[in-house]
């Protein structure tokens, strides 16, 4: 991928963002690339619009739109809208990645929180869970789906046995 063709921004001071997966792509420089982007320093808000991109090691993330929280130069916040947005990144001690998909993810950087909202789902590995609402503690490889995440909707799940 030719990265200066499409206009990519690299947002080292903007996004100190912690990873989902692979804990040193925490570490690695963080770049965004969208068709437009406001940022507005007085407010901490940065928008990001049309085939938005976000890449951080081994994470990846696509939207349709990423708004960029920040409270005293410090990212708080990351909101993905997408039809779906899609996220994969690479586990810790594993050759197998996080994936999932939702219509938005919310990222709550200070607990490695990630709410995946509407038509969730979420792939670790061989299991799979999907619901209207799906939390994921990256830091503590922690599930909550359905009722449990305040969700509407039943879980369904697949958990496959992994070959020793």
């Amino acid at each position: 991928m030719n990265w200066s063709n499409r206009g990519w921004v690299l947002l080292l001071a903007l996004l100190p963002m912690t990873a989902w997966g692979l804990t040193s792509d925490q570490d690695q420089p963080i770049y965004m690339e969208a068709d437009s982007v406001d940022v507005d320093e007085e407010s901490g808000i940065s928008v990001y619009i049309g085939n938005v991109e976000v890449t951080q090691g081994t994470m990846h993330l696509l939207a349709d739109k990423v708004t960029v929280y920040r409270i005293e130069k410090k990212t708080e916040r990351i909101v993905a809208i997408g039809n779906p947005v899609k996220y994969r990144q690479q586990m810790d001690n594993s050759t197998d990645e996080v994936k999932g998909e939702a219509l938005m993810m919310e990222y709550f950087i200070s607990d490695e929180r990630l709410y995946l909202i509407d038509n969730a789902e979420l792939t670790q590995g061989l299991d799979n869970f999907s619901s209207d609402r799906i939390t994921y503690f990256r830091n503590r490889s922690l599930v909550k789906a359905g009722g449990s995440a305040k969700g509407k909707e039943r879980v369904r799940s697949v958990i496959n046995p992994k070959d020793e």
